[in-house]
């Protein structure tokens, strides 16, 4: 019932071209052998693999297909677990067409998106926001928008080095394992806008 309900919502909508579905995650990683869609949704809660696990698995096979967790859950731990493991979005199942559309087109280009009930949950259970700088907050911007390092250190007038090293005290902050991850941390704890 609900594939059905997604199905035709998004069918109405000119700028997106449904592909098919699958109902676990076997058949999600075949259909994705022949199908190379841009954004997946995905469920956390399906037979045998969880969501969070295939998550993981599809973004290490498939790094061009964006994720977007669709759920019932709005706990911190669903959450945070989905991005870490490669989601670039996670909207609730009782979002409207709407905002299921801005998730979509969010992702497609390469954002992160968090609905507003997912966003209040880690917010609510998540008090211990890192405090940063308002010179590393310019550079988490400037990351988030694709810049590298050197293109940084331009546009800001420092060096590489200092960018790098602001750049590590806030994978430090956030306890990121990487750049991505730290932009999507970055983004789960509103230190930067979408």
């Amino acid at each position: 019932m609900v594939v059905e309900g997604i199905r035709s919502m998004l069918q109405t909508e000119p700028a997106v071209e449904w592909l098919g579905h699958a109902s676990n995650a076997d058949s999600c990683l075949a259909f994705l052998k022949q199908h190379q869609p841009d954004v997946v949704l995905m469920d956390i809660n399906m037979p045998g693999k969880s969501g969070i696990e295939l998550c993981s698995e599809v973004k290490q096979k498939y790094s061009g297909v964006f994720v977007l967790a669709l759920s019932t859950f709005n706990q911190q731990s669903y959450i945070e677990k989905m991005m870490q493991n490669g989601a670039s979005g996670y909207v609730l199942k009782n979002a409207s067409q709407h905002e299921l559309m801005d998730a979509i087109k969010s992702v497609a280009k390469g954002k992160t998106f968090l609905s507003d009930e997912a966003a209040a949950a880690l917010r609510k259970e998540d008090a211990a926001v890192p405090v940063i700088t308002r010179r590393e907050k310019e550079v988490l911007e400037l990351l988030a928008d694709g810049l590298t390092n050197n293109e940084i250190a331009e546009k800001l007038f420092v060096s590489a080095t200092t960018v790098d090293s602001h750049r590590k005290s806030l994978v430090a902050k956030l306890k990121a394992k990487n750049t991505p991850e730290l932009i999507k941390l970055a983004f789960v704890h509103k230190l930067i806008g979408t």
